[in-house]
């Protein structure tokens, strides 16, 4: 039966390769079909695990809320208003630490402006005064040192933290751990140095930046108090936001986004004038993977579409091929060929061609996200079931585009077939 099998194919691929050309362009709805599947599934793979990383960098189990300015003072601070005072309180983080079971923990941070200076080198900062659990639940690459610890923020330590842009900026050259570098007008001392990703989404924000220089909170609040003064075409105001973010911390992921709701509502009732965001991380996750799922369904079914294209091309063609062969199949059935073994050799003919197209497709729908990558920089991500999808959709289209051609092939009348010119 196998050695049959074997035969049989033999004959089919030896009967296309009788016309070359006819079997290439047969082909080519299939490559470019398959190709197009695979490619367009791989860059939307690529573009969704990028997005779906930099969620999950937020921490699923974390709801961040940041001070923002309402719109009425973002009005009016056109109009030089002295004084903005607005966004989350210190009260905010008792209240949010005290009142509800779900919650792990909570992080402040206030986030200042600062320029930083080692030996003539200057670099405007951003400070982050926080705690050590910042690092915990804002996940990054420690390169050199060591992170705040509880200690620095009990002996009110005079620290620093700098991501590695930072410290190639002021400290290139140099000994990094235990240098000293003036922020304003104090010094601090450089205990570690961590990779800091900032980023490239407009619709979310990552809690730290490649500026930043974290130091303990307590001694941001000591130094530089709740006041910041802001520049403006000129223009001067001042604000007043004692804190800039919280990370909250939910002890379980399957009450984060319940957690989030009744925080929400408490905030509401304490900030009348809604001077807050809140993001949560795992409802993008959730809203991003239900995209992707959009995303690869429809890209699917515009490559799809190509596939469909190739089937007809390719049931054309054997269409045409019946035609032709007609007295072949004659001669066939009268020396006592059956109907099966005519549907059986016409089927056989139609998977090697959109297999073989199948396979180039894969090879070519492989090389264009690799060039995609190369040359335009965009994340792409070929998935095994993708390729696999492709293999079965070859051969399916090759099974169901053919059957009609050979069962019109077994249906011939012997002898209308051998009086056929």
């Amino acid at each position: 039966m196998i050695w049959r099998f074997i035969r049989n194919v033999r004959l089919g691929i030896k009967t296309l390769m009788l016309h070359k050309m006819r079997s290439m362009l047969t082909m080519l709805g299939m490559v470019f079909g398959v190709g197009a599947v695979i490619a367009m599934l791989a860059v939307g793979e690529g573009a969704s695990r990028e997005a779906l990383d930099q969620i999950r960098k937020l921490g699923s189990q974390n709801i961040i809320i940041n001070s923002q300015k309402p719109v009425e003072q973002a009005a009016a601070g056109a109009m030089n208003v002295r004084m903005n005072i607005y966004g989350l309180l210190y009260d905010d983080l008792s209240r949010i630490e005290q009142s509800y079971e779900t919650v792990h923990r909570v992080v402040p941070a206030k986030l200042l402006r600062g320029q930083g200076r080692v030996l003539g080198r200057t670099l405007e900062l951003r400070l982050v005064g926080t705690s050590p659990d910042w690092f915990d639940l804002v996940a990054r690459e420690l390169i050199a040192g060591r992170r705040m610890s509880q200690r620095d923020l009990d002996e009110n330590s005079s620290v620093v933290v700098l991501t590695e842009h930072g410290a190639r900026r002021l400290l290139a050259g140099q000994q990094t751990l235990g240098a000293q570098v003036l922020i304003n007008s104090g010094y601090y001392t450089v205990i570690g140095v961590v990779k800091s990703e900032e980023s490239q989404s407009s619709t979310m924000q990552t809690p730290d930046q490649n500026i930043d220089a974290y130091i303990p909170i307590n001694v941001a609040i000591e130094r530089f108090g709740d006041i910041s003064v802001t520049r403006s075409s000129g223009s001067r105001s001042r604000e007043l936001v004692e804190l800039h973010q919280l990370i909250v911390q939910v002890d379980s992921i399957d009450h984060v986004e319940s957690t989030a709701a009744a925080i929400d509502r408490m905030l509401e009732l304490n900030h009348p004038k809604k001077d807050y965001s809140m993001s949560v991380p795992l409802a993008l996750l959730r809203q991003a993977e239900a995209t992707q799922r959009t995303f690869n369904i429809v890209l699917g079914s515009i490559a799809g579409i190509s596939l469909l294209i190739g089937g007809i091309g390719i049931m054309n063609i054997m269409l045409a091929s019946v035609t032709e062969r007609t007295k072949e199949i004659g001669i066939r059935r009268a020396i006592g060929a059956k109907r099966k073994q005519i549907v059986g050799q016409f089927l056989i003919e139609t998977v090697v061609l959109s297999v073989t197209g199948g396979l180039i497709g894969i090879g070519i729908g492989i090389l264009i996200p690799w060039l995609i990558t190369m040359f335009a920089q965009m994340p792409t991500a070929v998935t095994m079931w993708s390729v696999m999808l492709s293999v079965v959709i070859s051969v399916g289209i090759g099974i169901v585009f053919g059957m009609y051609p050979a069962m019109r092939a077994a249906n011939l009348d012997p002898i209308v077939a051998l009086r056929h010119e």
